[in-house]
C-alpha cells in the first residue's frame, strides 16, 4: 500500500469538501474519521451551521445515497428502518424499505423523537442490519450515520442517554464559522447548491470498503495502547466523574487513532493521533459527578476535565 498516494488522495477530498463547508477543516477531518473508522457521529450545536450541508457534501464525494429524516415526537421505528406491507396480487408481505437503507443518514435533531424510535436508528447503526418479522435486511456499505442535536433547546426533546450515546464515535461541535470564512459564505449566499452541485465523486464506494480494510492494518505500538489506556483508567478513577469511559470507548478511540494515521498518510499511529482524538471520543461517554458544581454546561465540563486528564498524562516517546 503506498500511503503517500493515499494520503495525497483523501487530502484532494478533504479540499474538494472544504469548497462547500468552509473554515471547517477539523470538522471535515473528524467526519472522514468516523466515516473510514465505520463509526458514526454525533454533530451537537445550533441550527444552521451546515451540517446538512457536510452529509450531503460527503455522500456526492463518494458517489454514495443520502437520506435526511427529520425526527419529530409522532416519527415512529417503521418510518426510519421501514415496515412489510401486504401484496394482494402475490398474497404475501413484501418489506418497504425506509429511509435508514442509505450510504449517509442525517438524522436530524434525534433528541426529538421518542426513545422507542432513538432504539430502532441505533440498533441499525450498531448492527447495520434491521430486522422485521423475523427477517434480517443487512444496509448498504459504507454505512454513516450522522445524528445532530440543539444543545440549546430542551423542550419537547428526549435526551439520548449514556447507553445510546456511547454507540457513536465521534461527537463534534462545527461551531459558528470565522469572520473570513463567514464573509466568503456570504459571497456565495445566493447560490449554496451550486458549490454541493460543482461536487463530483472522487471514490466510488466500494473504494471507501477498501479504506476502511486499509485503517485496520494500521500500526499502533504498544506504548500508545499503555499511553490510551492509562487515561481511560483515569478517568474511572476521577472524583470529578461518576461514569469513566466503558471498554466500546478504548476500542473507538484506537480505532479512530488508525483512521486519523490513514488519513494524513501513515501507516503507523503516533501520540498525536490520540492525543487530537481523546476530547472528540470520550467526551460523550463521561458523566460529571454532580457534586462539583460549575457555571459551565455538563458536556463543556466533561471536556475540561478530559483536557486535564490529557494534559497530565505522560506521553510515550
Amino acid at each position: 500500500m503506498d500511503h503517500t498516494q493515499t494520503g495525497a488522495q483523501l487530502a484532494e477530498l478533504q479540499r474538494a469538501i472544504a469548497t462547500v463547508i468552509k473554515g471547517k477543516d477539523d470538522v471535515i477531518k473528524l467526519a472522514l474519521v468516523g466515516l473510514f473508522a465505520r463509526g458514526h457521529l454525533l454533530i451537537e450545536d445550533v441550527p444552521g451551521v451546515g451540517k446538512t450541508m457536510l452529509a450531503r457534501a460527503l455522500a456526492r464525494c463518494f458517489n454514495c445515497t443520502f437520506q435526511r429524516i427529520q425526527f419529530t415526537s409522532d416519527l415512529l421505528p417503521s418510518d426510519v428502518i421501514g415496515i412489510s406491507v401486504y401484496n394482494q396480487r402475490e398474497q404475501s408481505f413484501q418489506f418497504k424499505h425506509g429511509p435508514v437503507f442509505a450510504n449517509v443518514v442525517l438524522a436530524d435533531e434525534i433528541n426529538r423523537t421518542t426513545p422507542k424510535t432513538q432504539s430502532a436508528l441505533l440498533e441499525a447503526m450498531n448492527e447495520h442490519q434491521v430486522t422485521v418479522d423475523n427477517h434480517t435486511y443487512p444496509l448498504p456499505q459504507p454505512f454513516l450515520v450522522l445524528a445532530t442535536q440543539n444543545p440549546i433547546e430542551h423542550h419537547g426533546t428526549y435526551p439520548l442517554p449514556e447507553s445510546q450515546l456511547d454507540r457513536f464515535l465521534l461527537r463534534v461541535r462545527m461551531g459558528y464559522p470565522e469572520a473570513a470564512s463567514e464573509k466568503e459564505i456570504l459571497r456565495t449566499e445566493n447560490d449554496p447548491q451550486q458549490a454541493l452541485e460543482r461536487l463530483r465523486p472522487l471514490l466510488p464506494a466500494d473504494e471507501v470498503l477498501g479504506f476502511q480494510e486499509q485503517v485496520r492494518q494500521v500500526r499502533v505500538d504498544e506504548a500508545l495502547l499503555d499511553y490510551a489506556l492509562t487515561m481511560v483508567n483515569r478517568t474511572r478513577a476521577s472524583e470529578h466523574l461518576s461514569l469513566g469511559v466503558s471498554p466500546r470507548g478504548s476500542m473507538m478511540l484506537h480505532r479512530a487513532a488508525q483512521a486519523l494515521a490513514f488519513l494524513e498518510g501513515r501507516g503507523y499511529c503516533v501520540p498525536d493521533d490520540f492525543k487530537r482524538l481523546v476530547i472528540p471520543v470520550f467526551a460523550h461517554r463521561v458523566v460529571v459527578s454532580t457534586r462539583y458544581a460549575s457555571t459551565l454546561r455538563k458536556a463543556e465540563q466533561a471536556e475540561a476535565i478530559l483536557q486535564e486528564i490529557l494534559d497530565s498524562t505522560e506521553v510515550p516517546l
